[in-house]
């Protein structure tokens, strides 16, 4: 069905301390990321506290007449706006709203309800709903009596709760942002690799980058990708004994660390899934894999990027100049430099 679409944007954000909307995961910002999966319905447009906010978003922004009301302007001025008689609306601090959700959610419109709420075991979400164009008077009756609690709204009028806990959705798709604590947990673990030619000093840089990460606090965890085979016990041990009788995987643990070898095939995405409670985890390799990554260009090696471009954080060389390539270039002993640019890329720039 034909669907219009709106973001709430308008709040204060007073418990993040910056603008919710604006805050990004993978450089991209929280409300960028909503537009795009909304993109594919009859319309978006946003809802603003004031004029000038987002336009350079391109889509339509719509302005808070009543004032300190909260969300309830928001959609009351997103109704008002939209050119199809439902419209689904949610707020900009839910990065991973997605328009399979919207769809699914789609498929309960009919002339039964005016609301349409997703529910899970703890919340409802009026701020992830669809909206008939009809409720606009009960909405302005609301707000001409003072009463601005959105369950009010829902009290009145013919609604459908659709309970999270029976489709095959993640409860992130339904999750607020309200705080950096919040923030921090949602990013993490970031994953990105260190990738070169042989012999650019991949190793080097990553223990580097552990340093950096552990003084600020987070747990680093490492994957190395060997294009060969490779020997991880030797002879004499008891699970080099293991393995060669036969053991699939030989395990070793004590009170301070453990260690697991395994005779089967593991691909990336497996290994990354084992490395379990790292805040950061660094890939050594992988140059042609789709995760994030940082290339080495060593000039006594080699004179020239070779990973997708597409999947650069940026390039730490001594030969590559920064007019040759789109993503940012780095002096190979600039660490501090790497480090901010990882941060930045991750959004970790902005935890507390």
């Amino acid at each position: 069905m034909n669907l219009s679409t709106g973001i709430l944007a308008g709040g204060k954000s007073t418990r993040m301390g910056q603008n919710k909307a604006l805050m990004t995961i993978n450089e991209k910002r929280f409300i960028d990321r909503i537009a795009d999966e909304l993109g594919s319905f009859s319309q978006v447009l946003i809802s603003a506290a004031q004029k000038g906010d987002y336009e350079d978003t391109g889509l339509t922004v719509v302005y808070d007449e009543h004032k300190e009301i909260g969300p309830m302007e928001g959609i009351y001025q997103i109704l008002r706006a939209a050119k199809e008689e439902y419209v689904f609306i949610c707020a900009a601090d839910m990065p991973f709203v997605s328009k399979e959700l919207v769809s699914y959610m789609a498929e309960f419109v009919s002339s039964d309800y005016d609301c349409y709420v997703m529910m899970d075991e703890q919340h409802i979400h009026p701020l992830c709903a669809i909206y008939s164009r009809k409720i606009l008077d009960v909405i302005e009756k609301q707000i001409a009596q003072g009463c601005y609690r959105l369950m009010n709204i829902l009290n009145q009028v013919r609604t459908k709760y659709i309970k999270l806990e029976y489709t095959c959705f993640d409860k992130k798709v339904v999750k607020n942002i309200n705080t950096r604590q919040e923030y921090q947990k949602l990013i993490l673990p970031v994953v990105f690799c260190i990738s070169a030619v042989k012999d650019s000093g991949k190793t080097g840089l990553i223990v580097k980058l552990i340093n950096e990460f552990i003084k600020d606090g987070y747990s680093v965890g490492v994957i190395k990708h060997d294009g060969h085979d490779y020997v991880m016990d030797y002879p004499g041990t008891d699970t080099y004994r293991f393995t060669k009788a036969g053991a699939v995987y030989s395990a070793i643990f004590s009170d301070m660390q453990f260690s697991v070898n395994g005779k089967l095939s593991k691909d990336i995405g497996e290994m990354v899934s084992m490395v379990n409670g790292a805040d950061v985890i660094i890939i050594e390799g992988m140059k042609h894999s789709a995760y994030p990554k940082i290339e080495i260009v060593r000039g006594a090696v080699s004179d020239a990027p070779v990973c997708d471009p597409k999947s650069l954080i940026c390039i730490a060389t001594d030969v590559v100049s920064r007019d040759n390539v789109s993503c940012p270039v780095y002096g190979l002993d600039d660490i501090d430099g790497i480090f901010s640019c990882v941060k930045q890329y991750f959004g970790l720039e902005q935890q507390i």
